[in-house]
């Protein structure tokens, strides 16, 4: 079953709140109303109930007990849903009126102890009629007052029983349409909600739409495209921030990836072409075995070199994949570099270039990963140092972490190439030789390997040029960890 699309749900939503919001409010609106329509009832026939009592009460004599029923009848005139029954103690009947319906002769039984003045309020139905009224005690002959001045201390009267009906069905039609057109007006908002939402959410989520057919047309040749950031709602603009950061390592992932493989084909093209040269030429005429020997030799180089391109690249690829799982093996840097100034020292002395150590530290880092490191650094920085020029090593270590810094005299590197000198193949100086090529690799990989072996380690390296000086600084965690609060913050900077 197909899931309903978001904009149908908060449509839905709005008509469902609306329902809600609606049938609330109705219920109240309707409550009210009746309960005003209950009030007029009562007033009106507590009204009434008040006048009888007054002619009973001024009934004193028995010619006003003989024109109480004309009095009555009088008091009735525009009252047409109005009845009233006036019946003496002993059962006979005083007054009773044609019109209306008087309460059921079973609320007599509950209307109270007896006493004067007693009420028992009653609702009742007669088919599709709705009535309301009341059954009292009322004194004849004096007013309730009266009594109390002048009979203290004596029995009660004898009371006639007043009954008073009214016909409440206009009421009970009104409300009935009033419901109905309540009703009705619920189902419209509902249908005017759900419609609106539709609207609005159809109209607030056009930059996802946008989103969606950006994304449905992307392509290795469109990475490019972005989506616009202005006059989008805050609750959209994050989801359009991220996608088009998404896009953009996209792109440089895409690019990155078309640079190394056109370095690979570019750095493949020459070895490969000096085999076929070197083969051609030695097909071309008879030689002796020392020739052929000398043309083995020069292929030998050839397919090492590109054999040590190949190590290089699946190491990359290792590392990549977090296939890395260097040891913590507690070195002494200091005896890390001496050692490799004895294997470097013969190449830089014949270069002219002399080799400087300063300071100590000691790290945790795999010893062999961190001499391939640490190698290929040192190689770069011989091979790009003048003659008569110095390669420094400086040590560092605040107790929580250990700095290795490789610097080298040579031509200055803008900060923005210097930042790129870790990746595959890349150079800042086209004179220099191929991108990051180093003399102890000659793969163009070399620092490339040294920030994955860093990174691995759970350091970081960065290079620097300044003052005629270019300076490479390796970060590792150090061997003699110390607080926090004793140690400054970590830092790869110069």
């Amino acid at each position: 079953m197909k899931a309903p699309s978001l904009t149908v749900r908060l449509s839905l939503l709005f008509a469902v709140s609306t329902v809600a919001l609606l049938l609330g409010l109705g219920w109240t609106l309707e409550r009210a109303v009746a309960l005003h329509f209950r009030e007029l009832d009562h007033h009106e026939i507590a009204g009434k109930l008040a006048l009888v009592r007054n002619l009973l009460g001024k009934a004193t004599t028995p010619g006003a007990l003989a024109s109480l029923p004309a009095d009555l009848e009088a008091a009735l005139v525009g009252h047409p849903g109005l009845a009233l029954r006036v019946q003496a103690p002993d059962g006979r009947v005083r007054f009773v009126s044609a019109r209306g319906q008087l309460p059921p002769e079973t609320a007599s039984a509950r209307s109270g102890s007896g006493q004067p003045d007693d009420i028992l309020w009653a609702r009742w139905d007669d088919g599709p009629r709705a009535f309301r009224g009341l059954i009292a005690r009322v004194s004849v002959g004096a007013s309730r007052q009266t009594r109390d001045a002048t009979t203290a201390g004596m029995a009660e009267p004898p009371s006639d029983t007043v009954a008073i009906g009214l016909d409440i069905s206009h009421h009970q039609a009104f409300m009935a349409e009033f419901r109905r057109i309540l009703v009705l007006a619920m189902l419209l908002a509902a249908a005017a909600a759900a419609a609106l939402g539709w609207a609005v959410t159809h109209a607030g989520l056009r930059p996802l739409r946008r989103i969606t057919a950006l994304a449905a047309d992307l392509d290795a040749s469109r990475l490019g495209a972005r989506l616009p950031e202005t006059r989008v709602p805050p609750e959209i603009k994050s989801l359009v921030v991220a996608f088009n950061a998404m896009l953009a390592r996209l792109q440089d992932s895409f690019q990155r990836l078309s640079d190394v493989s056109a370095d690979i084909a570019h750095e493949l093209r020459t070895p490969i072409s000096n085999l076929t040269l070197q083969t051609q030429v030695a097909l071309n005429a008879a030689r002796d075995a020392d020739q052929y020997r000398e043309v083995l030799y020069s292929s030998l180089e050839e397919y090492e070199r590109m054999g040590q391109m190949i190590g290089d690249m699946l190491f990359l690829a290792r590392a990549d994949h977090g296939l890395l799982h260097p040891t913590a093996d507690v070195l002494d840097l200091a005896a890390q570099v001496r050692d490799l100034f004895d294997y470097f020292d013969a190449w830089a002395e014949e270069r002219g270039v002399s080799l400087v150590l300063t300071g100590s530290a000691c790290a945790q880092a795999d010893p062999l990963m961190l001499r391939r490191a640490l190698s290929n650094l040192l190689s770069n920085s011989i091979r790009h140092t003048d003659l008569g020029q110095q390669v420094r090593v400086q040590l560092q270590d605040d107790g929580r972490y250990a700095r290795i810094l490789v610097e080298n005299p040579g031509l200055p590197i803008p900060p923005e190439q210097a930042a790129r000198l870790f990746e595959r193949f890349y150079r800042a100086d086209p004179a220099r030789g191929r991108r990051g090529e180093t003399a102890g690799s000659g793969t163009g990989l070399g620092l490339a390997i040294v920030k994955s072996i860093i990174e691995a380690h759970g350091g970081a390296v960065e290079a620097s040029s300044r003052a005629g000086w270019t300076r490479f600084t390796v970060t590792l965690p150090s061997a003699h960890p110390r607080s926090a609060a004793q140690a400054p913050a970590p830092s790869a900077g110069t």
